[in-house]
This record gives structure tokens, sequence and C-alpha cells, in this order.
């Protein structure tokens, strides 16, 4: 056998081992598949729209909340949101605002909930944000996605900020549409003079990194 050729046959091999990690490495991408699940009793989602009311002499916000949210998001090893994994979805029935009456009526008329009870959104694409995600600290990006009020589909963009700690990241999202791009009827009511034609979504949401 040639002098020193063990050593030289160890080195080939170490190298070989070294090379398919790196390559394993790269092929993995920036970070690793994570799925972010919403926790709902941490979470809220609210409407906002301007009224009129008869008994007022200036415009004011009507503003209903629930925390009645379930799903979650997915992205995958290079920080691309997975849509089939990616489903958030909030009960109407349970939006509460300061007034039963304009409570009683949005589930009756505008939004239907007898027929339509739930909202879904399913996120498609997270842009600006950061992978893989820090440890802490926040970042401003953008969240798109489908978005379906009761028989209609109809593509929003979410502005948002995230904030990191640890496995838990704190969103806090906000969008806003017409009446009309989802089918929905601005509501008569005899107290209120005028409703604005505009809906303003804000979502404050907990999602914890799951195994």
């Amino acid at each position: 056998m040639i002098a020193g050729a063990p050593a030289r046959l160890g080195a080939w091999l170490a190298l070989l081992a070294l090379a398919w990690h790196a390559g394993a490495a790269l092929a993995q991408g920036p970070g690793a598949a994570a799925r972010y699940q919403v926790v709902a009793g941490e979470s809220e989602v609210r409407y906002r729209v301007r009224e009129q009311l008869v008994s007022l002499s200036f415009p004011n916000d009507a503003v209903g909340a629930t925390r009645a949210i379930e799903g979650a998001i997915t992205f995958d090893a290079q920080g691309r949101v997975v849509p089939a994994e990616s489903r958030v979805v909030v009960d109407l029935r349970t939006l509460l605002s300061d007034e039963p009456r304009r409570d009683n009526y949005l589930r009756r008329n505008t939004l239907e909930t007898e027929r339509f009870p739930m909202i879904v959104f399913v996120a498609t694409e997270a842009r600006n944000l950061p992978v893989p995600p820090p440890a802490a600290g926040t970042a401003p990006f953008e969240l798109a996605g489908d978005l379906t009020i009761r028989e209609a589909t109809r593509r929003v963009v979410w502005q948002a900020t995230a904030t990191f700690d640890g496995p838990s990241v704190t969103v806090r999202a906000k969008t806003a549409f017409r009446f009309g791009d989802f089918g929905l009827r601005i509501p008569r009511v005899s107290v209120v003079l005028s409703v604005e034609d505009d809906i303003r979504l804000e979502a404050d949401l907990t999602l914890r990194r799951g195994p």
C-alpha cells in the first residue's frame, strides 16, 4: 500500500461528509417549516364603521368585537405561506358592540349570520416578514390573502406589525373595504342618519408556534 494512503482516504471521506451536510443545509433553506396557531383567548377581531346618529351632532365609530377566532398560519422552510394550511375563521354570531339593537340588525340583515355564521381568511403571502423569525423584536409586514364574507371572496391586504417573543408572535393588523365589495347592504335604521361606505377590520392576534 502506498505510504500515507489511509490518511489521505480519511481526509477525502471527511471532506465528502462536510460537503454533504452543507448541501443538505442549503436545500433546507434559511429556516424550518413552522405552524403558528391562533390563541383565541388572547386574540380579538373588530370592525369599525363611521356612523351619524340622530341623537348626536357629530359622527362616531360603531365598533363591534369578538374573541371567537380559530385557525393557524403555516410557513414552509423558505418562509413562504402555505395557503392550504393557513386559515383563520371568525364567528360573526358573537360580534358585540355597545348597542344591542345594532348587533341584532347586523346579525339579521347585513351579515345574515343564521345563513353565514363565519367569515374565513386564507393567507397566501406574507411580504417583508423576516426569515427566519427573530427571537425578539418587531417587524412591519403585509399579509395578503382571500377573505370570504357570506358568498363573496375577495383578495385583501392587511397592513400588519409582528412582535416576536420566543415561540409566540403578536400580530396587529388592519384592512378596509366597502360594503358592496362583499355584497353587503349599508344599514338603514331610524336612529341612524347615515353610515359611511367603509368597513375597517382590525385584528389583534396572538399566535403560538406549534410542533
